[in-house]
């Protein structure tokens, strides 16, 4: 087609502002084009076959692709290829009202903000014109270059691999009656965990199939092919229905090409129109199939085979990202955007058809556009155990909290991979029961329990987590020693949350069997480095380890959890009887100061100096208080401080949390402060990573040390594996001695 430039043609629509190229109606306009068939006051499309229905949506498919290229071009940066490999399945799924559309691939990002902008929902951030929407591509406080939910419409983030399938589990999950189809790319089907997560899920709930993954089978990855690109079409098939798929769905571009491409993945805007057609026919009608069967109860997948970067600068590979050299002004982008160019006439009727669509833009109309509703908890039943008293295991005391919330709300999650006996806290299965389509008593089994357990801390962390984003409350238990497994979705959801643009509860962790429970079995389970992650988010602002030293403690800590929003929570704790040293009171106060004194004994000798021990954890404490006991005979003053919420103790420069969703700006002063860690001497003390004591060790002036974990060995008791990690009271009287003189 030829293409001309808006100067000169007449008057386009406002929001065509900044559109580069306009092109000539398509042959068919005036009999197909002429009105929206997507009629006002509907919210989709009536029938899939009908031949306007199939001519709008190919339009619509072609503005997405002129979009993406557009926007990314303007900015010489960004990812158009994968999305434009399978535009005609999402134009597919917008004319057929279905628009609670989430992603696995973070590289779609340009492709969905065409499609926010296509039905207004980026009006919502000031975005009305596609001027404006190149303007603010991959800028501050603009178009991120992978998604998040800080975009209106978009309903949650992607940027690693592996984790969209969650989301949309979740979703589908919370809202039954809706479908919740997420693309996720070839290249990303490689994640193990993907195809795994959902198996596990479907057995879990067997009635809960309304999301549709839909594969982009474009034969390429990133920067090569994708490792399932000799795949046949019967081999595909069979590995979605080997892993429980009943309902395999596939449209390949290959079978209407009518230009004798080379290979098994072939660009369907190469063919004639009237092929173009007809393969945009079969990817609606096969949509439409794929959607009915997953909200009929079938387990359904999509695929759309085609070729990656169809319609759009480069293919293959090639076509993944844009490089300073692909500029508006260079000829391949500019003989691209002229070849997708639409007629001012056909982008008025897309963007008609993708505004009614689903009942309005998607910034009005998804679910995450909504505060999820949430049953009132009422009190908790604390059981305050006398400071003193007979020892205590602090999980099971929480375990006993976590029982009551899932009585109370039907929709509350727990999830574990290793096993809710193994840390004590046996009593949430007893009471909300492990789903698992085996009923049996002995094992707390139950089709309708609340308890998830894959053997996959990315499925634990990933369905918790999801939940969390779209508005449940959940609480995500793991060994400390293997959580790191399922951490990279749970920090992607906790930096969404921190930029949501609404309240949602935090989502929550418990992480016990730390490295000093873990002497028999070695350094396999002794991995408390995972500390110095959760060290390092805390200076996003909204991320709060936190760090009972006991039964009552873990109580109120977990109380506090539960009426907070938009934050991630994580409790860690020791499953064996640990002695009772705080009341509620006093964690309350640790929660809003950072911190308690659990001790000071002044010396009866005039003029003696004072030196403070700053610890974290629970077990930590037994060789400090013997330490102290030591120090005291020796005449000096000892304070020992259990740090039990350590982001209080930034300063508030040192977090962003002026920029989070539902800010905490609290910080513990200056004064205070020095109340509490004011001495000669400050010994810092933690069982995991020495990073958890920073905020500690940057505002303090006075002689100071840390003892912190080192590394893992086989031994044979807790006090055992604290010697080899230099955790002694010895050692810390032998330090706190030379750091007096």
């Amino acid at each position: 087609m030829t293409a001309i430039t808006p100067k000169t043609t007449s008057a386009s629509p406002n929001f065509c502002e900044g559109i580069q190229y306009f092109g000539e109606a398509l042959p068919g306009f005036e009999k197909y084009g002429g009105t929206p068939v997507i009629e006002s006051g509907e919210v989709a499309i009536a029938d899939p076959t009908n031949p306007q229905t199939v001519f709008q949506t190919l339009l619509a498919a072609d503005a997405l692709r002129y979009l993406t290229l557009q926007v990314t071009a303007s900015k010489a940066s960004g990812h158009p290829g994968g999305f434009a490999s399978q535009a005609e399945a999402y134009a597919a799924l917008v004319m057929l009202g279905y628009k609670n559309i989430i992603t696995e691939v973070g590289h779609h990002a340009p492709g969905f903000y065409s499609a926010m902008f296509l039905d207004r929902s980026l009006e919502d951030m000031g975005i009305s014109t596609v001027q404006q929407l190149r303007d603010r591509f991959r800028e501050k406080h603009g178009l991120l270059g992978h998604l998040s939910g800080y975009i209106p419409g978009i309903l949650g983030p992607a940027g690693p691999l592996g984790q969209g399938q969650h989301f949309a589990m979740a979703a589908a999950k919370l809202h039954k009656d809706k479908l919740f189809p997420f693309t996720v790319g070839d290249g990303g089907l490689g994640e193990p965990y993907i195809v795994s997560a959902m198996a596990h899920f479907h057995t879990a709930y067997p009635t809960v199939s309304n999301f549709l993954p839909v594969l982009v089978w474009n034969g390429y990855s990133q920067e090569h092919h994708s490792m399932v690109s000799l795949k046949t079409n019967e081999q595909m098939i069979a590995y979605w229905q080997g892993n429980g798929f009943e309902e395999v769905v596939l449209v390949n571009a290959k079978d209407f090409d009518d230009q004798n491409q080379a290979g098994d993945y072939v660009d369907s805007t190469a063919f004639s129109l009237e092929q173009r057609l007809a393969f945009t026919q079969a990817v609606l009608e096969g949509v439409d199939k794929a959607a009915r069967s997953a909200l009929s109860g079938k387990l359904t997948v999509f695929i759309i085979k085609q070729l990656k970067g169809a319609g759009v600068h480069a293919r293959g590979a090639k076509s993944h990202n844009l490089y300073p050299k692909d500029t508006l002004d260079a000829p391949h982008i500019v003989s691209a955007l002229q070849e997708r160019a639409l007629s001012k006439e056909a982008w008025q009727l897309v963007r008609t058809n993708c505004e009614r669509a689903g009942g309005g833009p998607a910034a009005k109309t998804v679910v995450t556009e909504f505060e999820f509703p949430l049953p009132e908890l009422g009190e908790l039943p604390l059981e305050e155990y006398p400071v003193g008293g007979d020892p205590k295991v602090s999980t099971t005391s929480m375990g006993r909290l976590v029982a009551k919330v899932g009585q109370v709300d039907s929709n509350f999650l727990v999830t574990n991979a290793d096993g809710n006996e193994a840390s004590g806290i046996a009593n949430i299965n007893q009471a909300l029961k492990i789903i698992h389509p085996t009923a049996d008593e002995v094992y707390n089994q139950a089709p309708s329990g609340q308890v998830y357990e894959p053997l996959s801390e990315d499925a634990c962390a990933g369905l918790a987590a999801g939940l969390a984003l779209m508005g449940a409350r959940t609480l995500w238990c793991s060994y400390e020693s293997f959580a790191i497994n399922g951490l990279p979705i749970w920090q992607t959801v906790t930096q969404a949350m921190a930029e949501l643009r609404r309240p949602t509860p935090s989502t929550v962790t418990l992480f016990t069997a730390g490295a000093l429970e873990q002497g028999r079995n070695g350094w396999t389970h002794q991995r408390p480095e995972i500390e110095a992650y959760f060290a390092a988010l805390m200076r996003n602002g909204n991320i709060f380890p936190l760090f009972p030293p006991d039964a009552n403690s873990i109580q109120v800590c977990y109380d506090w959890a539960l009426t907070t929003k938009n934050k991630g929570i994580v409790i860690t704790a020791s499953k064996s009887p640990l002695p009772i040293r705080t009341t509620f009171e006093q964690t309350r106060q640790g929660l809003q100061d950072g911190a308690i004194v659990l001790q000071d004994v002044e010396s009866n000798q005039g003029g003696s100096k004072k030196i403070v021990f700053a610890v974290i954890g629970d077990m930590t404490l037994t060789p400090v208080f013997e330490a102290a006991a030591f120090l005291e005979t020796e005449g000096l003053s000892v304070k020992i401080v259990s740090v039990i919420n350590p982001r209080r103790l930034y300063r508030p420069h040192d977090t962003a949390w002026d920029i989070c969703s539902e800010a905490d700006g609290d910080f513990l002063d200056d004064a205070k402060f020095a109340e509490l860690f004011g001495g000669d001497v400050l010994i810092g003390v933690t069982g995991g990573a020495a990073a958890m004591l920073e905020p500690i060790m940057l505002r303090s002036t006075a002689k100071r040390d840390t003892f912190a974990w080192r590394r893992g060995e086989t031994t044979a008791s807790a006090g055992e594996l604290m010697a080899f990690n230099g955790l002694t009271a010895q050692a810390l009287t032998k330090r706190a001695m030379e750091l007096v003189h």
